[in-house]
Protein backbone atom coordinates (compact mmCIF):
# COMPACT_ATOMS: atom_id res chain seq x y z
CA UNK A 1 0.00 0.00 0.00
CA UNK A 2 2.63 2.62 1.06
CA UNK A 3 4.32 1.33 -2.32
CA UNK A 4 1.53 2.08 -4.04
CA UNK A 5 0.75 5.66 -3.01
CA UNK A 6 4.24 6.83 -3.64
CA UNK A 7 3.88 5.25 -6.95
CA UNK A 8 0.35 7.17 -7.46
CA UNK A 9 1.99 10.54 -5.76
CA UNK A 10 4.62 10.66 -8.27
CA UNK A 11 1.95 9.91 -11.24
CA UNK A 12 0.04 12.84 -9.74
CA UNK A 13 2.80 14.72 -9.62
CA UNK A 14 4.03 14.07 -13.47
CA UNK A 15 0.51 14.38 -14.62
CA UNK A 16 0.54 17.94 -13.00
CA UNK A 17 3.50 19.31 -14.60
CA UNK A 18 2.68 18.24 -18.41
CA UNK A 19 -0.36 19.62 -17.97
CA UNK A 20 1.17 22.72 -16.69
CA UNK A 21 3.80 22.81 -19.91
CA UNK A 22 1.43 24.11 -22.28
CA UNK A 23 0.32 27.05 -20.99
CA UNK A 24 3.65 27.65 -19.70
CA UNK A 25 4.08 27.70 -23.72
CA UNK A 26 1.34 29.65 -24.59
CA UNK A 27 2.22 32.16 -22.12
CA UNK A 28 5.69 32.55 -23.77
CA UNK A 29 4.22 32.63 -26.64
CA UNK A 30 1.72 35.40 -26.54
CA UNK A 31 4.84 37.82 -24.53
CA UNK A 32 6.99 37.26 -27.31
CA UNK A 33 3.92 38.16 -29.94
CA UNK A 34 3.30 41.41 -27.83
CA UNK A 35 7.27 42.33 -27.33
CA UNK A 36 6.93 42.07 -31.55
CA UNK A 37 3.84 44.65 -31.20
CA UNK A 38 5.18 47.08 -28.71
CA UNK A 39 8.81 47.30 -30.42
CA UNK A 40 7.00 47.80 -33.35
CA UNK A 41 4.36 50.72 -32.53
CA UNK A 42 3.01 50.77 -28.76
CA UNK A 43 6.08 52.12 -27.88
CA UNK A 44 6.50 55.16 -29.39
CA UNK A 45 3.81 56.54 -26.77
CA UNK A 46 3.78 54.12 -24.11
CA UNK A 47 7.64 52.71 -23.96
CA UNK A 48 8.29 49.63 -24.16
CA UNK A 49 7.72 48.72 -20.70
CA UNK A 50 4.43 50.54 -20.74
CA UNK A 51 6.24 53.29 -18.81
CA UNK A 52 4.70 56.71 -20.75
CA UNK A 53 5.31 59.39 -18.03
CA UNK A 54 3.47 62.51 -19.96
CA UNK A 55 -0.08 63.44 -18.87
CA UNK A 56 -1.01 62.90 -22.84
CA UNK A 57 -0.27 59.04 -22.53
CA UNK A 58 -1.58 56.36 -20.49
CA UNK A 59 1.13 54.16 -18.08
CA UNK A 60 -0.01 50.64 -18.79
CA UNK A 61 2.88 48.86 -16.96
CA UNK A 62 1.02 46.69 -14.19
CA UNK A 63 -2.40 47.18 -15.71
CA UNK A 64 -4.78 44.72 -15.61
CA UNK A 65 -4.28 42.61 -18.99
CA UNK A 66 -8.29 41.80 -19.16
CA UNK A 67 -8.99 45.32 -18.91
CA UNK A 68 -6.65 46.33 -21.74
CA UNK A 69 -7.67 43.85 -23.95
CA UNK A 70 -10.82 44.90 -23.59
CA UNK A 71 -10.22 48.84 -24.36
CA UNK A 72 -8.01 48.28 -27.04
CA UNK A 73 -10.98 45.89 -28.76
CA UNK A 74 -13.40 48.82 -27.89
CA UNK A 75 -10.76 51.35 -30.24
CA UNK A 76 -10.71 49.30 -32.74
CA UNK A 77 -14.62 49.08 -33.14
CA UNK A 78 -14.69 52.66 -32.44
CA UNK A 79 -16.70 51.65 -29.33
CA UNK A 80 -13.93 54.44 -27.47
CA UNK A 81 -13.03 56.48 -30.11
CA UNK A 82 -9.97 57.53 -30.66
CA UNK A 83 -7.93 58.95 -34.07
CA UNK A 84 -4.52 58.23 -31.75
CA UNK A 85 -5.17 54.61 -31.72
CA UNK A 86 -7.43 53.69 -34.26
CA UNK A 87 -4.88 52.91 -36.76
CA UNK A 88 -2.87 51.19 -34.68
CA UNK A 89 -5.32 48.63 -33.74
CA UNK A 90 -7.01 48.22 -36.79
CA UNK A 91 -4.94 45.82 -37.82
CA UNK A 92 -4.82 43.64 -34.40
CA UNK A 93 -6.83 40.72 -33.58
CA UNK A 94 -8.36 39.30 -30.16
CA UNK A 95 -5.37 36.91 -29.63
CA UNK A 96 -3.19 40.13 -29.92
CA UNK A 97 -5.30 41.94 -27.34
CA UNK A 98 -4.70 39.55 -24.69
CA UNK A 99 -1.42 38.68 -25.62
CA UNK A 100 -0.46 42.57 -24.83
CA UNK A 101 -2.63 43.01 -21.88
CA UNK A 102 -1.07 39.78 -20.51
CA UNK A 103 2.34 41.70 -21.49
CA UNK A 104 1.63 44.77 -19.60
CA UNK A 105 0.14 43.60 -17.06
CA UNK A 106 3.60 41.46 -16.20
CA UNK A 107 5.30 45.11 -16.46
CA UNK A 108 6.56 47.09 -13.08
CA UNK A 109 5.12 50.32 -12.23
CA UNK A 110 7.42 52.68 -10.57
CA UNK A 111 6.26 54.71 -7.32
CA UNK A 112 5.42 58.27 -8.05
CA UNK A 113 6.07 60.76 -5.65
CA UNK A 114 3.38 63.23 -5.39
CA UNK A 115 4.58 66.77 -6.56
CA UNK A 116 1.81 68.13 -3.72
CA UNK A 117 1.39 66.10 -1.03
CA UNK A 118 -0.97 68.36 0.43
CA UNK A 119 -3.64 68.25 -2.90
CA UNK A 120 -3.01 64.21 -2.44
CA UNK A 121 -4.02 64.01 1.19
CA UNK A 122 -7.34 65.75 -0.19
CA UNK A 123 -7.70 63.29 -2.78
CA UNK A 124 -7.48 60.38 -0.29
CA UNK A 125 -10.12 61.92 1.86
CA UNK A 126 -11.95 62.21 -1.38
CA UNK A 127 -11.22 58.68 -2.96
CA UNK A 128 -12.09 56.88 0.55
CA UNK A 129 -14.91 58.63 1.72
CA UNK A 130 -16.38 60.23 -1.30
CA UNK A 131 -16.80 64.02 -2.03
CA UNK A 132 -18.98 67.19 -2.95
CA UNK A 133 -20.45 67.02 -0.16
CA UNK A 134 -20.77 63.28 -0.14
CA UNK A 135 -23.26 63.38 -3.34
CA UNK A 136 -19.67 61.86 -4.74
CA UNK A 137 -19.04 57.86 -4.08
CA UNK A 138 -16.37 57.13 -2.87
CA UNK A 139 -13.82 55.81 -5.39
CA UNK A 140 -12.84 52.97 -3.16
CA UNK A 141 -15.74 50.70 -3.77
CA UNK A 142 -15.19 50.08 -7.34
CA UNK A 143 -11.38 50.46 -7.73
CA UNK A 144 -10.33 48.84 -4.68
CA UNK A 145 -8.20 50.11 -1.49
CA UNK A 146 -4.98 50.78 -3.05
CA UNK A 147 -6.32 51.56 -6.42
CA UNK A 148 -5.58 48.23 -7.96
CA UNK A 149 -8.74 47.55 -9.94
CA UNK A 150 -9.92 44.63 -11.53
CA UNK A 151 -10.14 42.73 -14.68
CA UNK A 152 -13.03 44.93 -16.00
CA UNK A 153 -11.91 48.16 -13.89
CA UNK A 154 -8.86 49.57 -14.46
CA UNK A 155 -5.89 50.11 -12.13
CA UNK A 156 -5.66 53.29 -11.05
CA UNK A 157 -2.14 52.96 -8.73
CA UNK A 158 0.66 54.79 -10.22
CA UNK A 159 -1.04 56.54 -13.42
CA UNK A 160 0.20 60.05 -14.63
CA UNK A 161 -1.56 62.22 -12.42
CA UNK A 162 -2.54 64.13 -15.44
CA UNK A 163 -3.56 61.91 -17.34
CA UNK A 164 -6.06 60.34 -14.65
CA UNK A 165 -7.78 64.36 -14.56
CA UNK A 166 -7.74 64.37 -18.59
CA UNK A 167 -10.20 61.16 -18.21
CA UNK A 168 -12.25 62.12 -15.53
CA UNK A 169 -13.06 65.36 -16.74
CA UNK A 170 -13.54 63.20 -20.28
CA UNK A 171 -15.86 61.18 -18.24
CA UNK A 172 -17.93 64.30 -16.73
CA UNK A 173 -18.11 65.40 -20.41
CA UNK A 174 -18.65 62.61 -21.43
CA UNK A 175 -16.52 62.62 -24.43
CA UNK A 176 -15.48 59.10 -22.91
CA UNK A 177 -18.14 56.74 -22.81
CA UNK A 178 -18.96 54.70 -19.52
CA UNK A 179 -20.20 51.26 -18.83
CA UNK A 180 -23.57 51.72 -17.34
CA UNK A 181 -22.99 55.30 -16.96
CA UNK A 182 -21.54 55.17 -13.46
CA UNK A 183 -18.56 56.99 -14.41
CA UNK A 184 -20.33 59.99 -16.14
CA UNK A 185 -22.73 60.19 -12.80
CA UNK A 186 -19.63 60.47 -10.58
CA UNK A 187 -17.36 62.42 -12.50
CA UNK A 188 -20.10 64.84 -13.34
CA UNK A 189 -20.67 65.52 -9.28
CA UNK A 190 -17.20 65.94 -8.77
CA UNK A 191 -15.36 70.03 -8.68
CA UNK A 192 -12.19 70.40 -10.37
CA UNK A 193 -10.30 70.47 -7.54
CA UNK A 194 -11.37 66.70 -6.08
CA UNK A 195 -10.62 65.66 -9.95
CA UNK A 196 -6.94 67.37 -9.56
CA UNK A 197 -6.77 65.94 -5.72
CA UNK A 198 -7.67 62.16 -6.15
CA UNK A 199 -5.62 62.02 -9.52
CA UNK A 200 -2.67 62.91 -7.33
CA UNK A 201 -3.36 60.73 -4.85
CA UNK A 202 -3.62 57.65 -7.63
CA UNK A 203 -0.36 59.16 -9.05
CA UNK A 204 1.68 58.07 -5.54
CA UNK A 205 -0.05 55.16 -4.95
CA UNK A 206 2.23 51.77 -5.78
Amino acid sequence: MRVEGIRSFFTALALASVLGVPRAHADEADLERARKIVSGSCFLCHGQQGEAGTDLFPRLAAQNAGYIARQLADFQTGRRPSSAMRPFVASLTAEDFRALGLYFSRQKSARQQPTDPRLAARGMLVYTRGGAATEVAACIGCHGERGEGTENLPRLAGQVAGYLAAQMRAFASRARPSQGDVMHTIAAKMTDEEIAAVAEYLSGLE
